[in-house]
């Protein structure tokens, strides 16, 4: 029969030894959310709101497709912003099927 030499202490202080949370919030928990979110309101309501002014000859000066193509930036550049956030940091998560 093996017997085991080592004592187990369940109350051992290691000095020096922080312990993190995680280093990201969530993506709704952040201020980066609601800027983005408020970012592609302004952008679709300032393509509406902007028409031909007073000529009324039919010309758009802020068309759909340039104001869709602006919250296409908006999302790329928002999910840049959070895959750097995220870059390094350690999940605590114990599910196994992240692993």
């Amino acid at each position: 029969m093996a017997t085991s030499t080592h004592a187990h202490n369940e109350n051992v202080t290691v000095k020096g030894a922080r312990f993190r949370g995680e280093e990201t919030k969530p993506s709704f928990k952040t201020t980066e959310l609601v800027v983005y979110v408020v970012a592609v309101i302004g952008v679709l309501v300032a393509s509406y709101a902007v028409g031909d002014g007073a000529a009324n000859n039919g010309a758009d000066y802020f068309a759909a497709d340039k104001a869709w193509w602006y919250v296409t930036l908006l999302t790329i550049g928002y999910m840049i912003s959070r895959g750097l956030a995220k870059a390094g940091s350690r999940s605590s998560d114990v599910d196994p099927r992240t692993h």
